[in-house]
Parts: C-alpha cells; sequence; structure tokens
C-alpha cells in the first residue's frame, strides 16, 4: 500500500548489526548490489508470495524518529491515508537500503474490521486486534507513535469468569492469516522479529494408539456427516464416538438410532435441547452429582428442599407405610426427561418428566410436567444419578467435538422474502443463533459448522462473518473453507462451506485436499475465492479422474416405478471399485460394530424410486434415452435462441388421461431457459447437487436407461452413504435425509483432518493431503499419513 512520507528528523541509532549475523538472519535482503530483487518468500500457511524485496546495506536494532527511540520489536502505530485511522504494526527489521534510504519492516496488527469479521467489529471484544502474517517495506518516517499493544494468554472463559486484560491501548492473543481468513492462537515465540527465508518446514507423523472422544451432532439429520467423521478420526488414530444427535425430523433421528444404537438421539428442537441441558445440569447439583461454586437458580420449591431428609413422601411410593391417595398415582420410575410440549398442549414449554406408573404397563407412559413431580425425590434422584453415570446429557466440558449444520432457510436463493438488511432477524435464521448459544455452554474442544454457499452471498456474507465472530469472540480459532463433494471420490459437485474452531489450547484442523478432480471454481464473491479448497493448487495436485454416475450406481439391479420391497439382493456383481467398497457390510468396515448382527451378509436397502403418478409415468416413458434428453425432446415444441416454446404448427399432444403431453410450467420454467424438466441422466455425467425432492418437474432426475427417477439407494450412493445404511420412514422422507445430508466422504477426509489436530500433528497448516480415497478406506486403517 502507498503512503505518504512526512518530513522528519530520523536516524538509525547505536552500532549496525554484524554483516554476519544480519545475513543468516535476512538471506535474502544481500542477495545483490541491485535497490530490490524480485523474490518468492515461501510461506506454508498462505502459498508462495512474490515480492519485490529492497536490497540491504545493513540492519540495526534502533532508529530515532521525531526524537522517538524505537527497538525492534516495538509497536508502532503507522501514518495512514488522510481521514483513516493509523495502521497498526510490529517491527521486525530496521535497514539501510542499498540506495542510502532508510526502511523498517512492518508486521500488521489487524482491527476486527480489517478480517473477515468486518461489519460485525462489535461481536468482538473492545481493544481486541489480531497479529496478521503480512509483513511489507516502509520508509522509517511513516512511523507515527509507540502504540500499547499487550499479549494475553488465549483461553475459554467458562461461567461469570471475566478475561483480566492488564492496562493497554490493545491486546492480542491470536493471529489473523490470509489463508482459509484463520484466526489461531498466536504463537509463543517469533512474533518480535522476521526471517525472511525461501523454505518451509515438514513434518512426519506417526499415528498413537486411539483414545475415545465424544461428538455431539446438531441439526444431525440422519447421521451422515458425524459418521464419516467418525470413520475418517478411526483413520488418524482417534475414537470418536457419536454420543448424542439432536434433530427435529423424527423419521431422520430413526434412521440415526437404527444405524447408531450407541447415540442417544433426540427428536426434539436445538433450542429446547439447550434448555434441557441447562436443567439437567441444576438436576445435577441438586443431587450433589457435580459441585459448583455458582448460585442455582431457585426453582420454586423451597419447601420441598426443607424435606430433603424425608423420604415419606406420599407421591413417591418410596416409603413402606404410606397410603397412597385414590386420586393420586404411584410412581414407579422415570424413565426420559424432554424441554417442551411433549403433550402437543398449546402451554409453555417447561421441563417433563416421562413416567411409568407403578401397576401399569409401557401404553400408560405419561409425560408429566417436572413441577408437578418435585416430591418424588428418591426416584428422581435414582434417574438423573443413572443418566449421570451413563452421560445420557452432555454437562459443560464433557463434549470434545460439535458438529452441525444450522439451517438457514432465511438466506436461500429459494426464498423470495429474505431479510438482507437483517438476516438474524429472520426467524428462518436463528438457529445459527442457537448453535452459537450451545457451543457457548458446553464450551467442546473442536466445532465443526457446515451450511450453503449461499452463506457467503447473502447479505454480503453477513451470516457467515457473525459465525466466525462469534466463535472469535469465544476464543475460538477458526478457518473456513469450501469443499465440493466430487472432489473427494463421488459422483456430484454440491458445494458446501465449513467453519473450523478450536479451542486456543487445540491445534486448528486443516482443510484436506481434494483427491478427485474438481470440476470448476464456485461462483463465490472475490474475498472468499480462496477459502475453496485446493483449487489455488489444482494444477499441482495429482487427482484421480472424476467419477461419474456410471461408477456409482452401474451395478444396481433394475427397479420399477412400482417397486415394493425395501430389501433385495444384489443379484449382480460389482463393476468398480466405488461399487466393490460401497457395498463393504457393516461388519468388514470401519464402523464399529456396537452390539449390531456382525454378519457379514449384504444386503441392499433403499433401492426404491419415487413412485410417479400415471401421468408423469408417461410422460417419462416418452423421453429418449440418450444423453442429454428431457422435456424439450418431446413433440409439441421447438426451440428458437436456446429458448422452448410451443409450436403453433401442431396441435398439443396429449396424454391417455386428456392432459398435455408437455405440461405449461415445463415451458414456463426459468422463461422457458431451463434443460431441467423431465431430464435424463447419463452414465459419463456428473449430478450437480443431490436434491431433497425426486420429482422431474424441475430436476434432471431420470434413470439414464429406466423409466423412472433415481431411487433413494442411488441417490445415497451419489451421497456416499455405505449401502448397509438403512433409512427410515416413507420414501419422501428417505430423498429428504438422503439430500441433506452432507457427502459421507467430505465427512470422513474432515474427520481425518480433526484427529491429526486433536493429536497434535497437523502443524498447523491451513491443508493437508490425505492417504486415502474414498470409499475404499471404508476396508480399513491405512498404512501411510501424511501432514
Amino acid at each position: 500500500m502507498k503512503r505518504p512520507e512526512p518530513s522528519s528528523d530520523l536516524s538509525f541509532t547505536g552500532e549496525p548489526i554484524s554483516a554476519e549475523e544480519a545475513t543468516e538472519k535476512w538471506p535474502l535482503r544481500y542477495r545483490s548490489s541491485k535497490a530490490r530483487v524480485s523474490v518468492t518468500l515461501g510461506t506454508p500457511k498462505d502459498g508462495d508470495i512474490e515480492e519485490n524485496l529492497e536490497q540491504a546495506k545493513r540492519h540495526y536494532s534502533q532508529a530515532l524518529v521525531d526524537g522517538t527511540l524505537f527497538s525492534l520489536g516495538d509497536d508502532v502505530y503507522v501514518k495512514a491515508e488522510e481521514g483513516n485511522p493509523n495502521y497498526i504494526a510490529k517491527i521486525v527489521e530496521f535497514f539501510e537500503a542499498v540506495d542510502g534510504e532508510p526502511y523498517f519492516r512492518a508486521r500488521w496488527f489487524y482491527r476486527p474490521e480489517d478480517t473477515v469479521i468486518k461489519t460485525l467489529a462489535n461481536e468482538v471484544q473492545e481493544k481486541r486486534v489480531f497479529l496478521s502474517n503480512v509483513e511489507d517495506d516502509n520508509p522509517l518516517n511513516c512511523i507515527v507513535s509507540r502504540v500499547n499493544i499487550v499479549k494475553v494468554p488465549a483461553k475459554i472463559v467458562t461461567g461469570a469468569e471475566e478475561r483480566v486484560i492488564p492496562p493497554c491501548d490493545f491486546y492480542y492473543d491470536m493471529k489473523y492469516e490470509l489463508a482459509h481468513l484463520t484466526f489461531s492462537t498466536a504463537a509463543d515465540e517469533g512474533d518480535a522479529s522476521s526471517t525472511i527465508s525461501s523454505e518451509s518446514d515438514s513434518n512426519c507423523i506417526q499415528i498413537p494408539q486411539k483414545k475415545e472422544k465424544f461428538l455431539l451432532d446438531l441439526y444431525s439429520g440422519c447421521g451422515a456427516m458425524s459418521t464419516g467423521l467418525c470413520m475418517g478420526a478411526s483413520l488418524s488414530g482417534i475414537k470418536l464416538t457419536k454420543k448424542w444427535a439432536v434433530d427435529i425430523n423424527s423419521f431422520a433421528c430413526d434412521s440415526l438410532r437404527l444405524n447408531h444404537p450407541e447415540t442417544e438421539v433426540r427428536n426434539e428442537a436445538a433450542e429446547d435441547f439447550l434448555k434441557l441441558l441447562i436443567e439437567w445440569r441444576k438436576l445435577c447439583q441438586k443431587f450433589a452429582l457435580i459441585s459448583s461454586t455458582e448460585v442455582i437458580e431457585s426453582d420454586g420449591d423451597s419447601e420441598d428442599e426443607e424435606e430433603d431428609g424425608d423420604v415419606n413422601d406420599d407421591a413417591d411410593g418410596d416409603s413402606s407405610g404410606s397410603e397412597i391417595p385414590p386420586e393420586e398415582f404411584e410412581v414407579d420410575k422415570f424413565l426420559d426427561i424432554c424441554f417442551g410440549n411433549p403433550k402437543g398442549l398449546k402451554e409453555a414449554s417447561a421441563l417433563h418428566l416421562k413416567v411409568r406408573w407403578k401397576g401399569y404397563g409401557p401404553d400408560e407412559d405419561t409425560w408429566e410436567p417436572y413441577d408437578g413431580l418435585r416430591k418424588c425425590k428418591e426416584k428422581l434422584k435414582e434417574f438423573v444419578t443413572t443418566g449421570f453415570n451413563t452421560n445420557r446429557f452432555p454437562l459443560p466440558g464433557d463434549v470434545h467435538f460439535v458438529c452441525g449444520g444450522p439451517p438457514c432457510q432465511g438466506i436461500s436463493g429459494f426464498n423470495r422474502f429474505r431479510n438482507n438488511k437483517a438476516p438474524l432477524e429472520d426467524e428462518k435464521n436463528q438457529q445459527l443463533l442457537v448453535y452459537m448459544n450451545i457451543i457457548d455452554y458446553l464450551k467442546p474442544n473442536y466445532v465443526l459448522m457446515e451450511n450453503v454457499v449461499d452463506l457467503l452471498k447473502f447479505s454480503k456474507g453477513f451470516c457467515a462473518r457473525y459465525a466466525v465472530a462469534r466463535l472469535v469472540a469465544m476464543n475460538y480459532q477458526t478457518r473456513l473453507g469450501m469443499m465440493s463433494a466430487g472432489s473427494y471420490g463421488v459422483p456430484q459437485v454440491r458445494n458446501r462451506v465449513f467453519l473450523w474452531g478450536a479451542q486456543p489450547t487445540e491445534k486448528l484442523p486443516p482443510y484436506p485436499l481434494p483427491t478427485h478432480e474438481t470440476l470448476a471454481k464456485s461462483l463465490t464473491p472475490t474475498e472468499f475465492e480462496e477459502i475453496q479448497v485446493g483449487y489455488s493448487r489444482r494444477n499441482l495436485l495429482q487427482l484421480e479422474k472424476a467419477l461419474t454416475l456410471a461408477d456409482a450406481i452401474s451395478d444396481l439391479p433394475p427397479a420399477t416405478n412400482y417397486e415394493k420391497s425395501d430389501e433385495r439382493k444384489y443379484e449382480t456383481k460389482p463393476q468398480t471399485n466405488f461399487q466393490k467398497y460401497i457395498r463393504l457390510s457393516r461388519a468388514e468396515s470401519i464402523i464399529p460394530l456396537d452390539g449390531r448382527d456382525a454378519s457379514k451378509s449384504r444386503i441392499l436397502y433403499d433401492h426404491q424410486p419415487l413412485e410417479l403418478n400415471d401421468d408423469d409415468l408417461e410422460r417419462v416413458c416418452h423421453i429418449v434415452k440418450k444423453k442429454g434428453a428431457n422435456f424439450r425432446d418431446l413433440p409439441g415444441v421447438i426451440v428458437e435462441d436456446n429458448k422452448v416454446k410451443f409450436d403453433p404448427s401442431v396441435e398439443r399432444p396429449k396424454l391417455k388421461s386428456g392432459k398435455f403431453l408437455v405440461p405449461d410450467y415445463a415451458v414456463s420454467f426459468v422463461n422457458g431457459k431451463s434443460k431441467k424438466p423431465f431430464g435424463r441422466l447419463w452414465w459419463d455425467e456428473i449430478v450437480h447437487t443431490v436434491v431433497t425432492r425426486a420429482e422431474p418437474h424441475n430436476q434432471i432426475v431420470i434413470h439414464p436407461l429406466q423409466d423412472r427417477v433415481l431411487t433413494v439407494r442411488e441417490n445415497a450412493r451419489i451421497q456416499g452413504f455405505p449401502d448397509f445404511y438403512k433409512l427410515c420412514g416413507p420414501i419422501k422422507e428417505k430423498y429428504i435425509q438422503v439430500g441433506n445430508a452432507v457427502a459421507v466422504p467430505v465427512g470422513v477426509a474432515l474427520g481425518y483432518a480433526f484427529g491429526l489436530a486433536s493429536q497434535g500433528l497437523s502443524d498447523n497448516q491451513p491443508v493437508i493431503k490425505l492417504p486415502f480415497m474414498y470409499p475404499q478406506c471404508m476396508q480399513g486403517k491405512t498404512e501411510e499419513h501424511s501432514a
């Protein structure tokens, strides 16, 4: 950047640094007698950077500017353009250039508004700045004055604790790097001086034995992302257990329970789950299962508290001599607990317990408000103690890793009523707030948030900036990335945004580089272009050829529009490596059995299509079986300038029902320019995105050779689901579960990156190379690992 050069009295003071020391410390300054030399600085975090580097005669440790003495390592204000606040920098070099001009090299501090946070700087603590890895040379007279910047220890603050910040102008505990817009813990050493070098270090890693860590999957759907994360962590040597999962969709919860019996699956709203966790902690404190220095909020049972030593409570059934009044039932035991309205009544949400009544069976179990059960102390204590001992619900500090994709329908391009000015005031975006509130409450070691690319596009990326700002305000390190599912071994483009978060004492996970050819760069704002993982290095990576639809589904047996069975035999042999490994039984895979049948028999689940009505099926049967076929190939329409319209020279063909063969909506969709309605996929193609609806009216979802839409299992293959992953619910619900999922191989790749970071093996690099490909890695632990 060009800065003004005000006149000032300035000079270097003291003896120059010895030539030997200066040459060793700043070798690129002494390569030529020319004023400047164009060099490539090797920076493993940001890639190679070209800079016209000033050549030096000599280096100094101190300089005098306008009568003030400055030393290496001092933090200073640097003159900015007229009307702008002065820049802030750390002095990392003083040198006299070969032309005799005095220079200093600045390592810049960024204010929050200078980072990806931008307009959400008010979310971050006052006086907080971030040390960047951006350095450049400046005339010595650009220094304005010294500024007091204090480095403080990075930490996660819990409860009512407050960070103690000493008196200062600014403070910092994190660095900000342009590679993947990363906030990371500031190193303990090396901040005060710069070593200009063209070399970077590389480390070999060894994988230690596994150590179990607990995962909470929020907005889990049927569990695809967390399943992939656990698989990838296993490949790195970490046992990551999906301990808890939460989703509002009951069918998705059923699927997750079926495939992961080890998981406590909660079918409830995330905001109710958070309230439940808060109430559960109070109950654990009430029964002295956890200690607390905090005052427990009064819950209105002071009379109950006075009777803690009395077990002769009529409603409890715990005493031997008391008689139960005829209008009361006796509690046998408590089965479950929730916060909300489990009875479906229009009343205020509250804490409820599910009760098994003494003398009655499961059919008579009921949900009762906690307020009416306060006197059942012994039964309550038994229930809470059992839950506490089995980690039924997470307490702060119990969760190592939280993952999830909070739905943000308010930013979707399909939403015509988006609130562009205040996105978080839109009720459809409130789950982003809830997700961050849960992180703030549980304070896990690691966080991974997933969302659609519109997160970066809508309202100048407001929601993405908010997510980063909230995590940074909680003192989490963060790193943004965008990944394409097809780059990791499935025939689907599917771009998604991911945000890593890590506590300051942990290594921040990198993003895994692609293993398969990337099709094209996603259309995102310029600021976010470089977060697409691997795109800037695509010409240097040795990538496998992208998978096609045939690679994924050509082995599956024929299915009709009216397929009834959701369990079948394969009847065919696998034709590709993908098909060979995606068919593995659970017992043959790296996914734990967790008490399930260890049989190696292979059954094909969910190979059923959405049953089309007679009219749509007849239309599909008319679509020719060739690449690129769609409704435009039907009689009665013509295409001019890539725009379809009805042919006025012929009568519109009709179906057996009397309806038109080409419906009006197909011609009017996207003003007649779309080729999607009743589009037929082809074997050598790559699906853009698996969608939640299988209707062919405005999506290309017709099988290449069979007159039907793709089955649930075919969609699941394109998403990378192992064939043994069985889904629950009606057909339409199964499509929704698959379409909403994060592609499994993306989860596997991220899980591996997490595993390396959690073992301190990722060396703070923004990206790593994977030592395996999906789904071959499902068969077992890879022998080679690379950082």
